[in-house]
């Protein structure tokens, strides 16, 4: 009996250990190790507890060492100098991002974050990648009406062959075509870099309308978004320009629903001005300008970032 309930004391505890990020802050560790230590105490035995806590601290080193092993990865040797200004691991771990989950990224674009999330989370999870309602966009021609409209068959096969991931394991949709078995199920929707996009487009409002209705009732959404001044005017800096004041993100997200969990700097780059007149793209990796001033953008490196937590509202 002693042992069944150990068990499941263990389980409990391990369960907590993982559901702390993986570069949780070192408090919330501290306090989950206590927690374990408590539930052991009053269930096993000194030599069954050592046993425990060693497969417990294992189970939480093992997710640390899956992103690890993700982040070091060939297929990445490209993708790799921008760490240091996506920093990936602990923007993931703010977001609170586990292996297990059902992750949708928002417009995986070129597939940066693809490449990450998908090898990290679809083992044991399921990654979704999410593209605007097509009814809702502009195109420049029928090729890439066309092109759009194919996306979401297309993508699973392209992502499993930069990723890894078996095309199976890997799905892709529009937002206001969603199954209605997944819809209420994702445990995170992250969105990197698309804020204004949707903004430009005039797309923000349905998008998050439809991003609140595919979430958990416990999911989040995780924002990375190039940041304007706090006090810059919307002449000097607008969505157009590809940076957005957080405080406006924040309220948009309000305005639908969401409510703001916490914000963190992990993407801030003070070197940043935020008021390029050939906007976010003068900074790399775009370098709209070409050879001109190079050296110096390369020394600001990308823009300056918000990153944001949200969960539905009570």
């Amino acid at each position: 009996m002693r042992k069944l309930i150990g068990t499941a004391a263990l389980a409990l505890a391990a369960s907590a250990m993982v559901a702390t990020p993986v570069l949780a802050q070192e408090q919330k560790k501290s306090n989950t190790r206590q927690v374990l230590g408590r539930l052991l105490d009053t269930v096993l035995g000194p030599e069954e507890k050592e046993e425990a806590a060693a497969e417990a601290a294992a189970t939480e080193g093992q997710q640390l060492g899956s992103l690890q092993q993700v982040l070091a990865d060939d297929r990445r040797d490209e993708d790799r100098a921008r760490d240091k200004y996506r920093h990936p691991a602990e923007t993931l771990a703010f977001f609170q991002v586990e292996p297990g989950m059902t992750v949708a990224e928002y417009g995986p674009g070129g597939g940066w974050y693809t490449r990450v999330l998908a090898p990290y989370i679809a083992p044991e999870g399921r990654y979704v990648a999410l593209t605007g309602d097509t009814e809702m966009r502009t195109f420049r021609d029928a090729d890439q009406e066309a092109e759009a409209r194919a996306w979401p068959s297309t993508f699973p096969a392209a992502a499993a062959e930069t990723t890894g991931v078996a095309a199976d394991r890997i799905s892709a949709f529009e937002t206001d075509e969603v199954p209605e078995a997944l819809a209420g199920s994702i445990d995170r929707v992250l969105i990197f870099r698309s804020m204004h996009g949707l903004w430009n487009a005039n797309m923000a409002d349905s998008e998050l309308k439809n991003i609140h209705s595919m979430l958990a009732d416990d999911g989040m959404v995780g924002v990375v978004q190039h940041r304007a001044p706090a006090n810059a005017s919307y002449a000097d800096v607008n969505p157009a320009r590809g940076y957005m004041r957080q405080s406006d993100v924040i309220k948009l997200f309000e305005l639908h629903g969401f409510e703001l969990v916490g914000s963190s700097e992990i993407n801030a780059n003070p070197k940043d001005p935020a008021n390029w007149e050939g906007g976010v793209w003068t900074l790399p990796p775009v370098l709209r300008y070409g050879e001109a001033n190079r050296d110096a953008y390369l020394a600001i490196g990308e823009s300056d970032r918000m990153t944001l937590l949200f969960k539905k509202a009570d």
